[in-house]
């Protein structure tokens, strides 16, 4: 199978860490990395070692005259997103930009034309939506198992501070633009990506981040005749033990990152009850609760990948197989536009003071 030629611009933890670990592992058998652009002297110095034979840059504007390169991966600071991958877009390269896509719709938006204008492919890094422990649950949900879906709960929750730049609003940071992309792509993936999704409500604050922007975020997302999703991001929550939670009408899914455990009733073993209007009797005529013991089943599974290992090389082979086979992206910029078109909703209802 014929290899691509990729170029890596920005080696911070994103084009390092995640991008670059995919890429230098077995893994990965569709790409070979043949530049990096980075403005840090050590990132450029230490990208000749790991990526054998590339050809590095400190300005990314030089890689984009060669015309050997098939893919170009944005891993810039989150404000540099737009602007880079227009540009490479422009220069008639497919790109592929980390998340957030951009900083608000018109910019997606203008992205996507770019892209189509110039014939090329334009995909956002939203692999979490292959990560298995949000695969499994959309199979659970579309089983039809839990009955009817009336409310999903979804948290990127930890206990923990932060003080790099991804605290800072002048650089797009924030858990919303952050880590937000995430459980807000996955709702509106559970949603079908039903545009009458809207924000019904959202609060944003702070509460151990060293920077300006965000470290608490709520969001409820409500959609005519779908599930309410309930979207927490907050760094102050020492007690996370769920990244998912769907609730049907004959049943409740929790999930973590690596298993979810399930407790479900199945049709015809529980007779119905009869609403009475008035307070119920025990045997011995006492006032008495309306209580019983339904038959209820329980099962749990373990999750096999992750969302920085199969779910990587999941996304990394959907964008081959778009480039060189011409096949529909699965998860299209379309989409995620929808994920920054929350974000940006979010952000217009929260306003928060600018301090650097």
């Amino acid at each position: 199978m014929k290899k691509l030629n990729l170029a890596l611009i920005g080696q911070g933890r994103s084009g390092r860490n995640i991008h670059g670990a995919f890429l230098n592992s077995e893994l990965n058998t569709l790409f070979n990395v043949v530049a990096v652009a980075d403005l840090d002297p050590d990132r450029r110095r230490i990208a000749e070692k790991e990526y054998a034979g590339c050809t590095v840059y400190a300005d990314y504007h030089d890689l984009l005259s060669r015309d050997d390169i098939d893919l170009i991966v944005n891993a810039t600071f989150s404000n540099l997103h737009y602007e880079i991958s227009k540009t490479c877009l422009s220069a008639g390269k497919n790109v592929l930009v980390e998340k957030p896509f951009a900083r608000n719709y018109y910019e997606c938006c203008d992205l996507i034309n770019t892209a189509k204008e110039k014939g090329v492919t334009l995909a956002v890094f939203h692999q979490s939506l292959f990560a298995p422990y949000y695969a499994e649950v959309m199979k659970v949900i579309k089983s039809g198992i839990l009955g009817e879906i009336t409310q999903i709960n979804l948290r990127n929750n930890n206990f923990s501070r932060r003080w790099d730049w991804q605290t800072l609003q002048m650089k797009m940071g924030g858990s919303v633009y952050n880590t937000g992309p995430h459980p807000i792509g996955a709702a509106l993936y559970f949603l079908d990506w039903d545009k009458n999704t809207r924000v019904a409500y959202s609060k944003l604050g702070r509460a151990l981040t060293s920077g300006d922007a965000e470290d608490i975020a709520k969001i409820i997302l409500a959609t005519p005749g779908k599930p309410t999703v309930d979207i927490e991001i907050n760094c102050n929550d020492a007690f996370a033990d769920y990244t998912v939670k769907v609730m049907g009408t004959k049943g409740t899914l929790k999930g973590t990152s690596q298993k979810y455990v399930m407790k479900y009733m199945v049709d015809g073993e529980n007779e119905p009850r009869s609403v009475i209007a008035e307070t119920p009797k025990d045997e011995n005529g006492y006032p008495a609760g309306c209580s019983d013991k339904p038959v209820v089943h329980e099962e749990e599974k373990n999750y096999v990948g992750s969302a920085f290992g199969s779910a990587v090389q999941e996304f990394y082979s959907m964008l081959y197989n778009t480039i060189v086979n011409g096949e529909p992206l699965l998860i299209t910029p379309q989409h995620i536009a929808q994920v920054i078109s929350v974000i940006e909703t979010v952000h217009a209802q929260n306003p928060m003071e600018k301090v650097y």
